[in-house]
């Protein structure tokens, strides 16, 4: 694109994108916004790793803390058609597996707000309780990787007050899948091995991808946990079982949850780690990379994964090019992982 182009696109004068590809201008929120659409980029892109956009999250928390402390008593306002709410939920939905936070918290409470309002209407409660499960899950996955870990566990407990109403168990089960990162979080990887294992007893067994899936992305799940919680057969018999049902379903997005045989496959990366086995997850990379296709937050996961295990292999410059691969996939969701931050700190004295 010309900066013709990029201007026209973007809204704004040429001029002023002049001053700011110079550095004699600095771009407002607004217009970083703008120009981020017109390239169809996450604003991070633009700004690499200022501190600029993290910002914006943190402002955006007061907001949706507010929204989530009222939602039994709702204030009065609009509420949407469901053909729009499905609309607003599923951009919703598709930032949160790109990894585009910043977006995220800028549309998250004004959005959850209305869905709120929805659910106390007459009309079809179990679907909007299904469309504000999943932007309860979207708000989590903010705040969850943004370190506020005591708003993460009430939209998670929320998430699972709302399913109720919908009556639907496959998006309980996809509930009790989130819920996992309570038990990331605070190492209590036996509880959630608990947990999760329970969800897939309770699920019932229905034909069709839709119940494959998300029971796959439970074992895929139960794996990774019970390799945390060095429990090397359980961990190996839910990974076989999630290779199984992954390759009876097409690579996609089962409630909210990617699945598939790719997926599964860059999960076998966190389970190898998990298990201490550096040779596995090592070889995995050796003829595979996540496809394109796959959602970015998934992709950059597998290369941070790897990187872990390249650097405990004591293959530093391999790790670090893993980091930046991942960064290039999603630079937010890279840049707030904790293991990128263990792994990328200096050691003492140095």
């Amino acid at each position: 694109m010309t900066q013709e182009d990029l201007a026209l696109a973007a809204h704004i004068s040429l001029s002023l994108l002049r001053k700011i590809e110079q550095g004699t201008c600095v771009a407002s929120d607004p217009v970083l916004d703008a120009i981020a659409a017109a390239l169809s980029i996450a604003p991070s892109r633009l700004l690499g790793n200022s501190g600029r956009l993290d910002g914006r999250v943190h402002d955006a928390m007061p907001a949706l803390r507010e929204v989530i402390t009222t939602y039994d008593i709702p204030d009065e306002g609009p509420v949407r058609s469901m053909p729009a709410f499905r609309a607003s939920v599923t951009g919703a939905v598709q930032k949160r597996l790109g990894a585009q936070y910043v977006r995220l918290s800028q549309i998250l409470p004004e959005l959850l707000g209305e869905l709120i309002r929805g659910v106390h209407e007459p009309g079809d409660p179990a679907g909007i309780s299904a469309l504000l499960v999943a932007t309860y899950r979207a708000a989590d996955a903010v705040a969850y990787k943004y370190g506020y870990l005591d708003l993460s566990a009430r939209l998670i407990e929320l998430m699972r007050q709302t399913s109720t109403v919908a009556e639907d168990p496959l998006l309980s089960a996809s509930t009790a899948y989130v819920r996992t990162e309570v038990f990331f979080a605070t190492h209590t990887y036996q509880a959630g091995l608990r947990a999760l294992e329970s969800a897939i007893d309770q699920l019932p067994r229905k034909p069709g991808p839709l119940c494959l899936g998300v029971l796959g992305s439970l074992h895929m799940r139960v794996a990774v946990i019970a390799a945390r919680a060095a429990h090397t057969d359980t961990a190996m018999a839910h990974l076989r079982q999630a290779r199984q049902l992954g390759d009876q379903v097409p690579e996609d997005i089962y409630y909210g949850t990617a699945f598939g045989p790719c997926s599964v496959r860059a999960h076998e990366a966190s389970v190898a780690i998990g298990l201490g086995d550096l040779r596995l997850a090592l070889s995995l990379a050796d003829d595979w990379s996540p496809p394109l296709d796959m959602p970015a937050g998934r992709r950059s996961g597998f290369f941070i994964d790897l990187a872990r295990a390249q650097l405990w292999a004591g293959q530093k410059d391999a790790a670090f090019e893993s980091l930046l691969t991942a960064r290039r996939i999603a630079p937010q969701h890279t840049r707030e992982h904790p293991w990128v931050r263990e792994d990328a700190a200096p050691a003492p004295g140095q």
